[in-house]
Order: C-alpha cells, then structure tokens, then sequence
C-alpha cells in the first residue's frame, strides 16, 4: 500500500512538473524517461525467455496426473476467454490513435506493415539460428526456442545433468529479479518523468481520450471476466458462484490491495480448504501451480496492450493479426510466471521485438498500477474458480 501511495505521489509531482511548460524541464523529463525505457528493454527479454523456460520445465515434476490435467485444461480455457473479451471489447470501443507528439520518441514503425504480408511474418517468427533471435531481440522467436526448451526440460528423465541446468537457470532467473526489484526501487523517479511527458503533450486532450478508452477496454474485461465469465465456468460445473466468490473474498481483497497472487497464496489456500471446503491435496497441487501459470488479467493486459500500441505504430489491425497476438497473448500469460510487472515487461518486450513505438507504454506506466491490483484480484479469483472446479469434478 505505500509503494501505491508513492507511486500515486510521483504521478501527481510529474503532472505538476509536466503543466509548468519550461523547455529545459521538459528535456530533462525525457531523458529521464529514455533512460528508463532503455533499462526496461535490457532485463525485459532475458527475464520473459527465462520464466518461460523455468515455468514449462516445472510441469514434468510437478506431474501430469488427472488433477495436473484438470487445471492446466481450466487455466487455458480462462485464459483464452479473458483475452477474447479483451479484443471484442477492442473492437467494439475502439480506442484512437494518439496524437503524433505523444510517441515521438519513437520512430519505429512494425514490422507487420501492409507491405509485410501474414505468410511472410510467421515464417519471421520461425528461427532457422539459435543465435539470430538474441542479437536482433526477435521476443517472438525467442518465446518459441523457449517454450520448445522448457517443454523438453521437463521431458527429460531425472538425472545429476537435468538437476544442473534447472538449478542454472533458476540462479539466472533470480539474479534477473534482483535487478529488477532495483529497478523497481527506483521506479518513482521514472514515473514522475513519464507522468511529467504525459501533462506537457499539445494535444492532451486528444491523448486523455485515447488513452480514456484503452483503460475502460483494460478495465471492462477485467470486470466482465471476473463477474460473468468466470461464474459461468462455474455454473456449467454446477457450483454457485456467489457461494465460492464469498467464501474466497479473503483471498481476492488480498489480492487486490497486495497486487501479488504469490503474495496471496497462503490466504487462498487457507480460504479455499478451511472456508470453501476444497481438499488439501487438491488444493495444496492446485493453487500453487495456478499462482505459477493462471494470468486472466495479464493475458487480456498483453493482448489490449499489444493492439493499442501496433495500432499507434501504424499495423493495419486485421482479423488475423487480432487471432495470432491473441494466441501470443495466452501462451505468454501461461509462461508469464513470479516476474515482478510481468505483464508490462513482457508486453515491453514483445512491442520492442516487432519495432513497435513502445514509448507509448511510457504514457501507459503512470496508470499501470491501478490496473495491476483489478488484474493481481483477477488472476486470484480465477485460480479460485479453477481450484473449486477440479475439486468438484474429482470427487
């Protein structure tokens, strides 16, 4: 809560700072917001190709039994239906372009332009060098090497070589969260110089409304998910919804206020075996994996997100381009695991892979952490819902 309350503090110092109009500020605000974009797409990539691969070479250990079968099948399902409303929703609101000043800090253009036909863009993403996609940033050939790698991880047969590289890895993956917790520590600073780019925009009127209506198309599938789509999972498994979301409140306002499943796992769990009366083997597998690989909210985030900013950089947004980044969304949900601002580092990396204009997720941070709790609230109540629905259907 006082990360909220600085965070919220520092949006409001950058907006003062951003309205007193002086040119040398203004300079200094966007070097300061530079910088701070150029860190985040250093440790973006790294850290979203290692939580992939450490996350899918876990699945092999953790079993691939009915209940393993049970939650993986419900978490792709949920997944899918929250990215889903998030494009409908995408489509239907259709949020505007924003006003040319607001992303000139960058003059990238997709690679997905109209010149660039679909065939030619996923035979890009299929890497022909392992080397190649490291030294270009290629964040979508990269996710593909891997998953491939994690998957194969986890079907490897336990001996002294598997334990090696895991362990590895695993020490990689947290020299990469220390760096970002650092990161992080020092966030206040960059918000106040993107929130100060932000107010001192020609057009912010243009810009408030654009960005007015990605956050109502972020926000609106969170609460369409979370109040209709998830109770109807429930509903067809026979279970009452009112009944499981009361008895698993503990969990969700938890969620809400901390903005970490990870955080809030010993609530759910407490919530979901004393209060909800799930079983303790079935809830003690459950949880901990869905906290790992059950990201609703981030998955809807990536897609929206993705879409808001290709459309700013000039990707025509066809009906095919919606399907593929939605699949792109899901499977980076599920890989998507412990990295702290997940969702925002892996739709980083993933804009800056394609050369898209990611300044614009610059404009985007200073509201990112009302977001993150609706989401973090989100994913936990999901697990919940998918932790209720393996206990009812293996009874």
């Amino acid at each position: 809560m006082n990360k909220t309350i600085i965070w919220i503090g520092a949006l409001v110092v950058g907006a003062v700072l951003g309205l007193l109009g002086l040119v040398w500020l203004n300079d200094v605000m966007n070097f300061v917001a530079t910088i701070y974009t150029r860190l985040f797409q250093l440790l973006a990539v790294p850290t979203i190709v290692m939580a992939v691969i450490t996350t899918f070479a876990t699945f092999g250990s953790k079993g691939s039994g009915r209940i393993f079968g049970r939650t993986l099948i419900y978490t792709l399902l949920t997944t899918f239906a929250a990215a889903a409303v998030g494009a409908l929703l995408y489509i239907l609101i259709a949020p505007g372009n924003l006003p040319a000043e607001a992303i000139n800090n960058s003059t990238q253009t997709s690679d997905i332009s109209p010149q660039t036909s679909f065939y030619d863009h996923i035979l890009s993403v299929i890497p022909n060098n392992i080397v190649k996609p490291f030294l270009e940033g290629n964040v979508l050939s990269l996710l593909l090497l891997a998953f491939a790698v994690g998957i194969g991880l986890s079907k490897l047969p336990e001996s002294e070589n598997k334990t090696v590289v895991v362990k590895g890895l695993l020490g990689l993956q947290d020299l990469l969260f220390l760096l970002i917790r650092g990161l992080i520590w020092t966030l206040p600073l960059g918000i106040v110089a993107f929130s100060a780019q932000l107010a001192a925009q020609v057009s912010a009127g243009v810009v408030a409304d654009s960005i007015g209506k990605y956050v109502l198309v972020v926000l609106g599938g969170n609460v369409i998910q979370f109040f209709i789509i998830l109770p109807l999972f429930l509903l067809a498994r026979g279970l009452n919804p009112i009944h499981v979301l009361s008895k698993m409140m503990p969990a969700v306002m938890m969620a809400l206020f901390t903005k970490s499943s990870a955080a809030t796992l010993p609530v759910t769990m407490e919530s979901a075996e004393q209060r909800l009366g799930v079983r303790k083997e079935i809830a003690r597998f459950v949880l901990p994996i869905c906290t790992t690989i059950n990201m609703n909210g981030c998955a809807a985030f990536i897609l929206v997100t993705s879409l808001f900013v290709m459309q700013n950089g000039g990707t025509p947004l066809t009906l095919g381009t919606i399907l593929l980044w939605l699949l792109i969304s899901v499977v980076s949900a599920v890989g998507n695991a412990g990295v702290p601002m997940g969702c925002y580092f892996l739709t980083l990396s993933l804009m800056s892979g394609i050369g898209a204009p990611v300044a614009i997720l610059g404009i985007i941070l200073p509201i990112y952490t009302i977001i993150d709790m609706v989401e973090t609230a989100e994913n936990v109540w999901s697990d919940s819902c998918v932790c209720a629905m393996t206990d009812h259907d293996l009874q």
